[in-house]
């Protein structure tokens, strides 16, 4: 692991996230504030069809809570759903699934 990696906030990464998803051509969604949302739901949606990405954003210690699993398991059993708790440390693969192109692209 880098310095930077364990220095990034969660915020910072979830910027850096979107801004790559954005130049390799991904519409991006967050809630803003989850106030009076339901709790657990991932923090990214990204579409670029065919293909749809939701993605819990952690930091390097950060925990995925049991109502994030709850999602996160139900969302991993959506066959055509690509889901993704990724951290700093997952850059490499980050860029690798969001310069992919889908088989029917």
């Amino acid at each position: 692991m880098t310095d930077a990696a364990r220095l990034v906030t969660e915020r910072d990464f979830r910027q850096q996230v979107m801004e790559l998803a954005r130049l390799c051509g991904w519409l991006c969604y967050f809630t803003w504030t989850a106030v009076h949302s339901p709790p657990g739901f991932p923090d990214l949606v990204l579409c670029r069809p065919p293909r749809l990405i939701i993605v819990e954003l952690k930091s390097d210690k950060g925990r995925v809570t049991a109502a994030q699993e709850e999602w996160l398991e139900a969302l991993a059993r959506v066959p055509w759903l690509e889901c993704y708790v990724w951290r700093p440390d997952d850059w490499p693969e980050i860029e690798a699934q969001l310069q992919r192109r889908a088989a029917r692209e």
